[in-house]
């Protein structure tokens, strides 16, 4: 009887902190590179995502995500490929906002905006939308990985958020009682008969005990 290979395994990253992060500003699909601490976020996470032995990486076409996938890259020799389907949601005339300046602007929309109700974003892309481009991109990362094997992929912390409670096949409401994966965090999702939560929100401190 041959061995089993184990799990098809995806480990999905948030990209590292941006200056719009920090100052709580509304990004979407506005093209911000990291921040100085972006950065070393991004390169204290990569040797820990590295092992986990990636045999693929993909990451959102973002500057923000493509910087971190560098230092990905880099520890692992794998050639990112791009994938805009791991794009943040677009957030339409909100995006570059800060919140204050949105609950200033809008109150009742920005009280249902952070409760998750993106569908109230004037311009936006719209949560079925996000959903639906985000779970067929995790879809296909995980059958393009062969069993036993782990692709990384690199995006963003409502998309991944969204994407991973439908993949999953939990109700939509889940998404709204989930916390965002923090910069530089991650989660692993591993596939055999069915996908699995097999780790959230994990970050170089704890990621030994996943691996």
């Amino acid at each position: 009887m041959s061995a089993d290979p184990g799990p098809r395994r995806l480990v999905l990253l948030r990209h590292g902190q941006t200056a719009y992060n920090a100052a709580k500003r509304i990004q979407g699909q506005h093209d911000v590179d990291l921040d100085e601490t972006g950065h070393e976020q991004a390169a204290t996470a990569a040797p820990c995502v590295a092992a986990y032995r990636p045999t693929r990486l993909v990451t959102s076409d973002l500057a923000r995500a493509q910087q971190t996938a560098a230092y990905v890259a880099k520890e692992t020799g794998l050639e990112p490929d791009l994938d805009p389907r791991l794009r943040e949601a677009h957030l339409g005339e909100r995006q570059t906002l800060t919140h204050d300046e949105y609950a200033a602007l809008a109150p009742a929309e920005f009280a249902a905006f952070v409760r998750g109700d993106w569908d109230v974003v004037p311009g936006g892309e719209g949560l079925a939308a996000l959903r639906a481009r985000m779970t067929d991109a995790l879809r296909d990362a995980l059958a393009a990985t062969p069993e036993g094997e782990t692709t990384v992929a690199v995006s963003h912390g409502g998309a991944i958020k969204v994407g991973v409670t439908e993949l999953l096949g939990w109700p939509a409401e889940a998404a709204r009682s989930l916390r965002a994966l923090r910069n530089c965090s991650w989660l692993v999702l591993e596939q055999r008969d069915r996908v699995v939560l097999a780790g959230y929100g994990l970050t170089p401190i704890s990621s030994s005990e996943a691996l």
